[in-house]
Parts: structure tokens; sequence; C-alpha cells
């Protein structure tokens, strides 16, 4: 009997621009040199890096940009292809010290400081028909399995429980009610400022973690 071959994974990766507060969004440099650093160092037998975009910090105001950037990662109606889509999501915490892997997101948005479109919700949902702030939704992907894959490779990562109420809880939350509805798979990764974690190991750290998914996910 032949082995089946490696499964078939497309990961789709978003950073942020800038926000008050981050004049430089270490996600924003990860997201553009990205696609040539991994050309470079070469991806498991089966993955392929798909879209890498750069969002506004924004909340509602560039929902319509993050739409057309998902809708642009789900294969025809009619594709035959049996390839498993997840997307990335980079987020920068400019106070941690580590990487963090985000379990969840919840329902509600609060954000701190108005976001880059003028923006400062206060305990509103994300989803009115979901209901109440208090909700939450799960990343189906094995974050255990994630984390011990990168500490192997000697990563300083943790798992999060808490995303924040800002712009990357808020579009995980729309990340994750997507991927439920489409059968994709979605996961949020807080990393820090490149004066904490220098830029090198950053992409690096990024391009290790596309190989943790493919293997975990």
């Amino acid at each position: 009997m032949g082995s089946e071959g490696p499964k078939a994974v497309r990961i789709n990766v978003t950073g942020f621009e800038k926000f008050q507060g981050v004049s430089q969004n270490p996600t924003e440099t990860i997201v553009n040199n990205l696609r040539d650093f991994v050309e470079k160092k070469g991806l498991p037998p089966g993955v392929t890096l798909g879209s890498c975009t750069v969002l506004e910090a924004a909340g509602d105001g560039a929902l319509p940009m993050l739409y057309k950037v998902l809708e642009s990662g789900t294969p025809p109606v009619d594709s035959v292809s049996n390839e498993q889509v997840i997307w990335l999501h980079l987020g920068v915490n400019s106070g941690a010290l580590k990487f963090a892997i985000e379990q969840r997101a919840v329902n509600e948005a609060t954000f701190r400081c108005a976001d880059e479109m003028g923006w400062q919700p206060q305990q509103t949902p994300i989803v009115a028909e979901d209901g109440e702030i208090s909700r939450r939704r799960q990343s189906s992907c094995s974050t255990e399995s994630i984390l011990k894959f990168l500490k192997r490779k000697g990563y300083d990562v943790a798992i999060s429980h808490n995303a924040g109420r800002f712009v990357c809880n808020y579009i995980y939350y729309h990340s994750l009610r997507f991927a439920e509805e489409r059968g994709h798979k979605s996961l949020f990764v807080h990393v820090p400022l490149f004066a904490r974690i220098n830029e090198e190991t950053q992409i690096n750290f990024v391009a290790t973690l596309l190989e943790a998914i493919a293997a975990c996910c």
C-alpha cells in the first residue's frame, strides 16, 4: 500500500500598520518581508504561503478590507482541492517580552484609545447577533502542540487566554467566526517590539511558526 503524501496546507498571514503608541509595527515589517524569506528558507512539503496582507489598525472601519482578504483566501465552491486553509494573524504587544499564542477572542470591543480611523467603542459587542460581550470563540488549532513545537526550536513563547479588547481581539473574533463558517482555521499570535526581540529573530520565529501550524493544526 502506498503512503499518503503530505497534507496540503495554505497559510494566509496578516499584520498591522502603525497605531497610537507604536510608530513602527513589527508585524508590518515581518509580513512585508515574509514571502522572500520563506522562499529562501523553504517550507515543508505540501505547505504554501498564501496571501500576506498588512491591515490598517482599525476595527469597524477596516472590516471591508478584512473580509475582502478573508474571501480571497477561500477556494472556489467547485474546487476539488482538499487544501486546508489557515489564517495566521500577527499583532504586537508593546509591553511583551516573549511571543504569545492567543487561544481565544471575546465578543467585546472596548478600545483603550481610538483606532486609526478614530473609533473608540466601549463594551460593544463585536458581532451583535452573537449575543453578549462575554461570548468567546476558540481557535481550533492545537495551541499546546504548536507551543511545544516552538519551544523545542528554542523560542520563548507562551499561551495566552486574553487577546485584549482592542483591534487585535476585534480582528481575531471576526476571523474565528469566518473560519468556523468556511471550514478554515484561524490563529492569532502576539509578538514583542523589535527593541525587545530583534527583527531577524522574529521573522525566523514566524517562519518556524508556519511549520508548527502546518504540523499541528
